[in-house]
């Protein structure tokens, strides 16, 4: 609610009946009105012994300003105590409130009239604490004192014109320009005040007593007045409800400067509230030109390249002008992104370039407008209306008549803002509503409520008619409270100041999104929440803790949660990286430099209640109880025990309640973060050598990714610079550290290459460390070296962004003359950590964060453009890890554990090889190594700590990314070889490495064929040596998949030749030749020596005649060695081969033959014979077929067996061959085939036609049919009818009503054979009597038998 005037806060004489002032206490009581509109006012009468004093005669306000302090960084604010009152006295005011993120609003603020106090109480206002500042060593440059004249072209920052026409204290509304933001390189000169209230009081002063100064001076730049600073501090800093209560009158002029720039004045934060995507600016990027100069010590820890916060705001608060100075009025909008028109930010530009806002009106707080949409193909035009209310530079609620449901603003909203930062000067600026109604009659009142209620009766006449209900009744509640609200009179003092952000619509979409489980884009969704919150951290928009509390108590309510704790299973992997994301954020907001304890420990309370809900995800799955404590090692705190190296239960906030535990108020950290030129003193105290180098460049001793989630907190909190001073810091550390332990490790260089191995000393490794502290040192440092793009605002739809172009910055921190820059710290810290040799952590995901983590450096490495510079530090840093020892995982000795560096080592095999090619090869085949894999662990390896012991004992530990790594190890491989092609001395190095280290068959194979298609390019000739390792690599795969099952052995081998025959005919015959080492019979035979001996084969390689007589030697070699070993499968094949050699094709006959009685089956038999007989061989074809029937057994029911076409064809064969085969086999057919079916089937054949057609010479064909009568036919006939006899009861014992049908045609087939015998109708008639007596019980079927048979 409002507050209430008693006097108007212009110069006027207040009526003689004027109200008198309320007491305090009425205020108080005032604030328990709920469900009020705006901020309470009421008309105010001055005191007596003022009226009548005009504002030409009102007392000089700048009397009171106090003189400004100046301190190490330049220009500060003023001191939190209260300055001496001058011309007054009375209590100061009350400090502004706490601002508690998801705190709910208070109650409406009703203001009763000010007491009389002096106006230097105002100079309290810089009650906020910067980061602290010591005194700057000697030699230092000073701070650089900053003057008010015109700025040169190229200067600091660009001049402006001076606001105001006709006076500068007149707004918009009263005939004034708007005035535009101040320049980054000007401020009020050395008299003014530091505070912002101090300011404002002087440029009151100054307006009040001369009228508004000046005119413009036509076209000349010159700086603003004095009224425009001062109100400017004022607007960004304090609600007006404060500087009301501290003078007894605001003169008209100041009052509409204040309310002109208390509306936000950056489209930088009009777009990171309009949009998940931020712009290049909005993420806080530090500058080139700012990263290289000192002048961050006179601005304090604002970001690089934009204004530092105003040093008065209160610790904590945000800075109003954190984003570039609006354009001057009239100046053209900022040019459109090609892409993004979907985004309500581009669209609100759209909208704002079209000329679609109008009617806009700034009624004190509240701006208002409307807003059309153009017509299109589906939607007709539409006029919305656009409200907005702002205190203190910050847009408080936004309404429109969209209906928009979002976390952000609307395209419309977005127009109407940027059209008042853009076009001040056309918005038309009206003092609050309760100053206007107190210029009013009561003719004038009742006129204006009756036109009011007459222009919307149908929307506010009930409510007007309450209200009249309520006034005239003495006892209501609304004639307790001595005022009426206001909603144009901008914030209470006790009301959050932070920027508009629906917290229901945040709860929603998280939800929304999460119930989604990672589809549909939800996971890229949540991570650019997730953005937006460390966008709204750097701009220290305390927004961005609230948001993040909102987002994380959605995810604590995750169903899935309780789901995957009842059944056991780990959380997906897309869901674990957005806790792990939510963890490291949690961290970022505790270690914010300006937090409160307040704040702090509220958030301490609500991360520990999070972290001990069962449902609270572990930090590293069942493993997180193996990680160092965030504190260990911390200079600052003794505390700490080795207790916490065993933590039962690490959540994934864990961390963050961690650095709950940490502060900032360390003097040596403050110096660090300070200055660019603290160095070590020439005399130091005792303890003081841990702090510095030898070069005199301080260092931070402190746990490694604990001092990086420092530098990540400075850099999302919008403190680049300080930033970059203590990642410099933690460099030096890291450099010393790995100069002490290279030292350390040439000491015992000796005896761990005896031992052939050791432990690792890394507690926890810093690559896929929860903290990623390698991964935020590397972006601290690029980002100072970052080239912007011009439109700092420009962003896409699509999220395409063009790679990072990056130039060298110097380094200021320490000596100047080091020659180093950022972006070569930065390539020397990544290879640092990635370097550090680790432990493979436990657990699934662990180990998989690994992987990625080190994918995402390298990724950014790849980014860098290595010049001389760069390539220089890249020389230095691998040489270092070669000669790390223990220390470096590229070291001579390694513990069998730890992690493979193959991904690293290619991008250095990669980067170092146009340069130094013998170092590029010396550590890349150093790193081919993988000792896990090894057969036997090294003697040395009993060392292993006791917390590094796997978790299943056996041979290999539970390396869930096994796979990956190993296939890793083979793209090293294949990058080495494909740069060693052509050099045969680097190929054999490579090719012995590979056959070292690799134990994968699979991805030796696929080295292989990357090496024959490197070897074979289709436009130019064969490479023969780099053939040559191809066909060794091979030969490799072949021996070690000889034995063991692979799905691939058959494309393995088919490939094998493909490459022997690239090589040359003597590769083929030496394959021939070993066969036995490298195939199995079948391969050898049916594949190898098939493929070889085949046309294609000989047409390819252009053989001569003794070259194809040599191969086909060593093919029938090879094939009757096969047969010998495996006539089974390989003595189809062996006779194929050996076809064209009469003797080779008789020894592998023979080799048949004798294994026909031993181990070939009837199939394979049969196979072999029907070979024989297609070849010509039917004599041979009938001995195999007769084999072949000794090893077959054909049951009675088996009338479908695959053999029976065997059988019919070996039948078929004799009779053609005569009669005396034809004897021959049917008494083996009779013993093998008992299915009546199948023997009527030959009976019938043998009937139809007469023996001996084969036409074999010397054979005599008779022509006559053979008699069933008579030999052999006569058994066949007998074994026959005794098959259907067999059968028949074999049938009727489990005979169904459904096959009696099936049955009869079976007898009727049955009677076909009996009537072959001269006798058989008397055997099938007594046949059929002994059914009808047998089965007699089943009458149906023998009623039917007796229907056909009688």
């Amino acid at each position: 609610m409002g507050r209430i005037f008693l006097g108007d806060s212009r110069d006027r004489v207040p009526p003689a009946t004027g109200a008198t002032r309320a007491a305090l206490g009425e205020r108080q009581h005032a604030k328990m009105l709920q469900g009020r509109a705006g901020r309470a006012c009421s008309p105010r009468s001055e005191p007596a012994a003022q009226e009548g004093q005009s504002a030409a005669s009102a007392p000089p306000l700048a009397a009171a300003l106090p003189r400004p302090a100046w301190g190490p960084a330049g220009l500060r604010g003023a001191a939190a105590g209260p300055a001496p009152s001058e011309g007054g006295s009375g209590p100061a005011g009350p400090p502004p409130p706490v601002s508690t993120p998801g705190s709910p609003s208070p109650p409406p603020r009703l203001s009763s009239p000010r007491p009389a106090q002096s106006v230097a109480a105002m100079a309290e206002g810089g009650e906020g604490e910067e980061l602290l500042r010591p005194p700057l060593p000697a030699g230092a440059p000073g701070p650089k004192r900053l003057c008010s004249r015109t700025c040169p072209a190229g200067g600091t920052g660009a001049a402006h014109p001076r606001p105001g026409a006709a006076g500068a204290g007149a707004g918009p509304g009263a005939g004034g320009s708007g005035a535009p933001a101040a320049s980054a390189g000007c401020c009020p000169a050395a008299g003014a005040a530091a505070g912002p209230a101090g300011a404002a009081a002087s440029g009151a002063a100054a307006a009040a007593a001369s009228g508004g100064g000046g005119g413009a001076g036509g076209s000349l730049l010159q700086p603003e007045s004095l009224l425009d600073a001062a109100a400017k501090r004022v607007a960004g800093s304090w609600a007006f409800e404060r500087v009301e209560g501290r003078f007894q009158r605001i003169p008209e002029p100041v009052q509409r400067r204040i309310v002109y720039w208390s509306f936000p004045r950056s489209e930088r934060q009009i777009c990171m509230y309009s949009s998940f995507q931020p712009g290049r600016a909005a993420a806080g990027t530090a500058s080139p030109s700012a990263a290289s100069g000192s002048g961050a010590a006179v601005t304090g820890g604002g970001p690089a390249g934009s204004a530092a916060p105003a040093a008065g705001a209160t610790a904590g608060e945000e800075s109003p002008a954190a984003g570039p100075p609006p354009p001057p009025a009239g100046a053209p909008a900022a040019p459109s992104a090609p892409h993004g028109e979907g985004l309500p930010f581009r669209r609100g530009i759209r909208l704002l370039e079209s000329g679609a806002v109008d009617n806009v009106l700034q009624v004190g707080f509240h701006l208002s407008g409307t807003v059309t949409e153009p017509a299109t193909a589906t939607e007709p035009e539409m006029t919305y209306k656009v409200a907005i209310s702002f205190d203190r530079c910050k847009i408080t609620s936004v309404t429109c008549g969209c209906g928009n449901k979002d976390i952000f603003y609307c395209a419309h909203v977005v127009a109407l803002s940027l059209y008042r930062i853009r076009k001040p000067d056309q918005v038309k600026l009206r003092l609050p509503i309760s100053e206007t109604l107190f210029q009013m009659n009561r003719d004038q009142l009742q006129k204006f409520v009756q036109y009011l209620i007459t222009a919307h009766h149908t929307e506010v006449l009930p409510t007007a008619q309450k209200l009249a209900d309520e006034i005239l009744s003495s006892n209501s509640e609304i004639n307790q409270v001595h005022g009426a609200p206001d909603p144009t009179a901008g914030a209470s003092i006790d009301d959050e100041n932070c920027w508009h952000l629906d917290e229901e619509q945040v709860r929603e979409q998280v939800k929304l999104f999460l119930s989604q489980g990672g589809y549909y884009g939800s996971g890229k969704q949540l991570n650019s929440m997730f953005a937006k919150v460390r966008e709204m951290l750097r701009m220290r928009d305390s927004n961005g803790a609230r948001m993040l509390t909102l987002i994380t108590e959605q995810f604590m309510a995750d169903p899935r949660l309780s789901l995957w704790r009842q059944q056991g299973t780990g959380i997906t992997e897309k869901c674990r990286q957005l806790w792990d994301e939510l963890g490291a954020l949690w961290v970022c907001v505790v270690l914010n430099p300006h937090c409160k304890l307040e704040e702090k420990s509220s958030w301490l309370r609500q991360l520990r209640k999070w972290g001990e809900m069962d449902v609270c995800p572990l930090e590293d799955g069942n493993y997180g109880n193996e990680l160092p404590n965030i504190t260990n090692a911390l200079t600052q705190s003794s505390s700490h025990s080795q207790d916490s190296l065993a933590r039962p239960r690490r959540t994934v906030f864990t961390r963050a309640i961690e650095g709950c535990d940490l502060h900032w108020q360390d003097s040596h950290l403050q110096r660090i973060i300070s200055s660019d030129f603290y160095v070590s003193p020439a005399y130091q105290r005792e303890g003081e050598s841990l702090l510095f180098n030898s070069q005199g460049q301080p260092l931070w001793l402190e746990h490694v990714p604990t001092a990086c989630a420092r530098v990540d907190a400075l850099r999302s909190h919008g403190y680049p610079r300080e930033a970059l001073r203590l990642t410099v810091a933690i460099i030096n550390t890291l450099r010393l550290q790995q100069q002490r332990q290279l030292e350390i490790y040439k000491h015992q260089k000796k005896e761990l290459l005896q031992r052939g191995a050791t432990t690792i000393t890394n507690l926890e490794g810093w690559v896929g460390h929860p903290l990623n502290p390698i991964g935020c040192l590397f972006l601290t440092l690029t980002e100072a070296c970052r080239l912007e793009e011009e439109n700092c605002l420009e962003i896409s739809d699509t999220g395409d962004t063009k790679p990072p172009v990056y130039q060298h910055v110097p380094v200021t921190t320490g000596s100047q003359d080091s020659g180093e820059s950022y972006l070569s710290l930065a390539l020397e810290v990544a290879l640092m950590g990635m370097g550090q040799q680790r432990v493979m952590p436990e657990g699934l995901y662990a180990q998989d964060k690994v992987c990625r983590n080190e994918e995402q450096i390298i990724a950014r490495l790849q980014d860098l453009e290595l010049d001389p510079v760069l390539v220089q530090t890249l020389r230095k840093q691998c040489i270092l890890l070669l000669e790390g020892g223990p220390f470096s995982g590229l070291g001579e000795v390694i513990h069998r554990e730890s992690v493979p560096m193959h991904t690293f080592a290619k991008y250095l095999f990669s980067a170092l090889l146009p340069h130094d090619a013998d170092l590029a090869y010396k550590l890349a085949l150093r790193a081919m190594r993988l000792p896990v894999l090894e057969t036997t662990a090294p003697s040395g390896d009993v060392t292993h700590p006791h917390h590094l012991v796997s978790v299943v004992p056996s041979r290999y530990p539970r390396w869930f990314t096994l796979g990956h790594l190993e296939s890793q190890q083979c793209e090293l491989a294949s990058t080495m070889l494909t740069a060693a092609k052509g050099d045969m001395l680097r190929l054999r190095t490579v090719l012995e490495a590979i056959q070292k280290n690799i134990h994968s068959s699979s991805l030796i194979f696929k080295l292989a064929q990357d090496a024959f298609k490197i070897a074979t390019p289709a436009d130019s000739n064969s490479d023969t040596t780099l053939l040559n390792v191809a066909l060794e690599l091979g030969l490799q795969v072949m021996r070690m998949t000889l034995s063991t099952l692979n799905w691939r052995r058959r494309e393995m081998v088919r490939w094998l030749v493909t490459c022997a025959t690239e090589v040359g005919v003597r590769a083929l015959v030496s394959i021939l030749q070993s066969w036995y080492s490298l195939f199995t019979p079948t391969e050898a035979t049916s594949i190898v020596a098939a493929t070889v001996m085949s046309h294609n084969t000989i047409l390819r390689l252009s053989l001569d005649y003794p070259q194809r007589e040599e191969l086909a030697s060593c093919a029938r070699t090879l094939a009757l060695q096969c047969a010998m070993k495996d006539p089974q499968n390989c003595a189809l094949s062996a006779l194929t081969l050996c076809e064209k050699d009469h003797i080779a094709f008789e020894t592998a006959y023979q080799i048949v033959i004798d294994a026909a009685s031993t181990g070939m089956t009837y199939t394979q038999l049969f196979t072999i014979a029907r070979y024989m007989e297609h070849r010509g061989y039917p004599l041979r074809a009938f001995k195999l077929a007769s084999l072949a029937m000794t090893h077959l057994n054909l049951a009675y029911n088996q009338d479908t067996h695959p053999a029976i076409n065997d059988v019919l064809w070996a039948c078929a064969l004799s009779h053609s061959l005569g009669k005396n085969e034809l004897a021959a086999i049917i008494p083996l057919v009779v013993k093998s085939v008992h299915c009546a079916t199948v023997l009527s089937d030959i009976l019938r054949r043998c009937t139809m036609t007469a023996p001996g057609l084969a036409g074999i010479p010397g054979r005599r064909n008779s022509g006559k049919l053979m008699s069933t009568d008579k030999a052999p036919l006569r058994q066949l006939l007998d074994a026959t009818i005794s098959a259907y006899i067999n059968t028949t009861h074999s049938r009727l014992t489990h005979i169904s009503p459904r096959h009696y049908g099936e049955f009869i045609e079976f007898l009727s087939k049955a009677r076909e054979t009996f009537l072959l015998a001269q006798d058989g109708h008397i055997q099938f008639a007594q046949f059929i009597d002994n059914l009808k007596q047998i089965y007699k019980g089943k009458k149906k079927l023998m009623l039917l038998v007796r229907e056909r048979f009688g």
